[in-house]
C-alpha cells in the first residue's frame, strides 16, 4: 500500500511545481548562476575580465567578423589551472586584426585593420616569432557574436563574466541581511521592552534614509571596489529582513509549543533557533528572493554612477554607462544587452519569490 506524504513540506513542493513560471525562473537562475561560475570557460575571450582590446574594430555590430594574428609571447605564464578556470588567462601574446597577409621572404607581411574599411598601415615580422614557423596557426578568423564595445572587446564575453557581478551580489547581500536581521529580529521580538524599543528605533531611522544615499555613503567610507559594494548592499537590506523577524517572533512565542520548552528549562537561545527560527522559514525565503533582485537593481545603479566594480572589472551597470550614448548614435543593442540581462534576472528573482509566496500560504 502506497503511504503518501502529506507534510507541509512536500504539499508546498507541489504547489510550487505546478507554477510553470516559478519552475522556469528556477531554471533561468540556475542557468546564469552555472555561467557566472564557469563564465571563462564559455567566453570567447578567456583572458582576464576578458579585457582584450582592438580600438581598431570598436563598436562593431553583432556577427561581425575579421581575421586575427596571434604574435605568441617569449615569456612564460606559471598560472595554475583553477587559477585560469575561474579568473582568467593571464594573456601575454599579442593580437592583431588584420584585413590581409602574405609570406615574403621568410616575412609576413600584413595589412592592418583600419577603421571604417579605410586603408590600414602594412607591417612585417619575421617568421622566426612562430614556433616552428608555423604562422597558420596563429592566423584565425574571430566572430564577434554580440559585436565590440567602444574599445573593441568581445561584447559576449564581457556580458557572461559580468554575470558574476549582479549573481554574486544577490548571495552576499542576502547573507549578510540575513545575518544582522535574524539576530536583530529575534532579539527585538523575543525580548520585548526596551530592547525592542532601541532596535525599532535603530531600524526606523535605517529605513528612513533612501537605500542608494545609504548604500554610497557606505561605499565612500568603505572605498571603491568589488567586496565593499557587496558590503554596503547588505548592510542596508537587513532592515526588511528584521521586521519580518521581529513580527513572527512576536506571533510564534505565545505558541503552545514555545510555552512547553519554556517549561523544560530550555534557554531562550536554543528556543530561538530551534523552535521558533524553523517555523518562520517560509516568509524570510520570500522576502530573500525579493532581497535578491532589489541588490542585484542596487549594484547596477552603483555600476552606472561609477561607484560599483571599477573598471576593468566587467559589470552590466558599467556597460550600460559607458554606452547609453549609443543609444542616439544608431547602436543601441551596447545598452540595451546588459539591460535586457538586469531585467531577466531580476524578473525570474521575482517570479521565484511570488511563487514561494503562493506554495507557502497554507490559505490556498
Amino acid at each position: 500500500m502506497k503511504i503518501e506524504n502529506n507534510s507541509l513540506t512536500s504539499l508546498a513542493l507541489q504547489k510550487f511545481k505546478r507554477n510553470f513560471w516559478g519552475v522556469f525562473s528556477i531554471v533561468l537562475i540556475g542557468l546564469i548562476g552555472l555561467v557566472s561560475v564557469f563564465a571563462y570557460v564559455f567566453a570567447p575571450d578567456a583572458s582576464k575580465n576578458a579585457n582584450q582590446m582592438h580600438l581598431s574594430i570598436h563598436s562593431k555590430t553583432p556577427g561581425f567578423q575579421v581575421q586575427m594574428l596571434t604574435i605568441p609571447s617569449r615569456q612564460t605564464s606559471n598560472q595554475s589551472f583553477f587559477s585560469k578556470l575561474f579568473f582568467g588567462v593571464d594573456n601575454l601574446d599579442t593580437e592583431i586584426p588584420i584585413s590581409s597577409y602574405s609570406i615574403k621572404e621568410g616575412m609576413l607581411s600584413y595589412m592592418e585593420y583600419a577603421v571604417n574599411g579605410g586603408e590600414g598601415i602594412e607591417k612585417q615580422i619575421s617568421l622566426s616569432n612562430f614556433p616552428n614557423n608555423d604562422y597558420q596557426k596563429y592566423i584565425d578568423t574571430r566572430t564577434f557574436i554580440f559585436g565590440t564595445d567602444k574599445y573593441g572587446r568581445d561584447y559576449l564575453s564581457r556580458i557572461l563574466i559580468g554575470s558574476r557581478i549582479s549573481f554574486f551580489i544577490g548571495f552576499v547581500a542576502v547573507f549578510i541581511s540575513l545575518i544582522v536581521g535574524l539576530i536583530m529580529g529575534s532579539l527585538a521580538g523575543y525580548y520585548g521592552g526596551k530592547i525592542d524599543a532601541v532596535i525599532m528605533w535603530i531600524i526606523n531611522v535605517t529605513w528612513s534614509i533612501p537605500t542608494l544615499l545609504l548604500v554610497i555613503a557606505i561605499t565612500l567610507a568603505l572605498g571603491k571596489g568589488f567586496w565593499q559594494v557587496f558590503i554596503a548592499v547588505g548592510l542596508t537590506m537587513w532592515v526588511e529582513v528584521a521586521r519580518v523577524v521581529r513580527g513572527q517572533i512576536i506571533s510564534a512565542k505565545e505558541m503552545q509549543y514555545v510555552t512547553a520548552a519554556r517549561a523544560l528549562g530550555y534557554k531562550d537561545y536554543r528556543i530561538i533557533t530551534k523552535h521558533i527560527l524553523p517555523n518562520i522559514f517560509g516568509p524570510l525565503i520570500v522576502i530573500s528572493a525579493a532581497n535578491f533582485a532589489a541588490a542585484i537593481l542596487i549594484e547596477s545603479g552603483l555600476s552606472f554612477l561609477g561607484i560599483g566594480a571599477q573598471p576593468p572589472m566587467a559589470s552590466w551597470g558599467a556597460m550600460i554607462k559607458d554606452h547609453y550614448n549609443y543609444i542616439i548614435l544608431g547602436q543601441p543593442y551596447l545598452a540595451l544587452i546588459p539591460g535586457i540581462c538586469i531585467m531577466l534576472l531580476v524578473m525570474a528573482f521575482m517570479l521565484v519569490g511570488n511563487a514561494f509566496r503562493d506554495a507557502l500560504d497554507v490559505k490556498t
